[in-house]
């Protein structure tokens, strides 16, 4: 059997030098699984949650940058960001395969620990939602116990999105982006116009005139096709397990998460498709 020597070279005293464990806080991130139950598929469960949030803290750490590079008119800093959170939604796509091994039989034994705490509580989940432009005002009043996440999402429904700022820019481009993209109540819901179709028409007919516009949308598409992906998985993976029940936070469950398919986040993206080449 081949053999690997370990080096002389290697760093062995770290009495006092940063080591890799202290960098990371594994002290604290490895003991904040903390099962209520004794079932020993609780564990699965709280650890795929967890991890879904640290991917979606740098999901949330990354489209603010997307959002203030448009905000300045940079697009190009914007394909790297993208690409990056689109790899992050593959990885949280990727994780429901894991939670698809607890069988419904498993997590019956321990559901009931749960209570009323529900993904529909993640306020990073919404901060997502919020920066594609998916706005709900409903959907920060379960955030009301926590006064400051309370604010930031508030702060958050009342800000031009990603998609939003995007339409401004090509505006200060002197696209035929319509007067009521650029300054809006940003806390409604975004609604698909057929002037922002032509726009994005002008834009695909003529990528070599208007490359960086065109990749960019590009990009967007690329996030939202995974996020629909994402949200066709998660409730799958929620019939496979628990059927059609309630939710834990007290949604219908699949109802629910079926109805979250149907939403379009930059409905004129795709809609343009259909005009191209007519």
């Amino acid at each position: 059997m081949a053999e690997r020597a370990f080096e002389d070279s290697i760093q062995t005293d770290f009495r006092e030098k940063l080591d890799y464990g202290s960098y990371l806080g594994l002290d604290q991130i490895l003991v904040s699984q903390k099962p209520i139950s004794d079932h020993h598929d609780e564990l699965l469960f709280i650890i795929q949650h967890q991890t879904s949030e640290l991917w979606m803290k740098l999901a949330i750490h990354e489209l603010k940058s997307a959002v203030e590079h448009v905000k300045h008119d940079k697009l190009e800093p914007c394909f790297k960001i993208l690409a990056r959170v689109k790899q992050i939604q593959r990885m949280l796509f990727e994780q429901w395969a894991v939670l698809e091994t607890l069988t419904p039989s498993e997590y019956a034994q321990f559901r009931g620990v749960l209570g009323q705490a529900s993904g529909l509580q993640s306020y990073q989940n919404r901060m997502i939602e919020f920066l594609f432009g998916n706005k709900d005002a409903k959907a920060i009043k379960v955030f009301q116990h926590a006064p400051e996440i309370h604010a930031e999402l508030t702060a958050l429904l009342h800000t031009p999105s990603l998609y939003d700022e995007f339409l401004r820019h090509l505006a200060r481009r002197r696209f035929a982006i319509p007067a009521d993209r650029v300054e809006r109540d940003w806390s409604q819901p975004y609604e698909e116009s057929a002037d922002v179709i032509a726009v994005f028409k002008r834009i695909y007919e003529d990528p070599a005139q208007y490359w960086d516009a065109y990749e960019m949308c590009e990009k967007l598409v690329d996030v939202e096709e995974q996020f629909s992906l994402w949200r066709y998985r998660h409730m799958k993976t929620v019939e496979r397990i628990i059927g059609f029940k309630m939710g834990t936070g007290g949604s219908s469950g699949i109802p629910f998460l079926a109805k979250g398919l149907s939403i379009r986040l930059f409905p004129e993206l795709w809609d343009v498709r259909t005009e191209i080449g007519r």
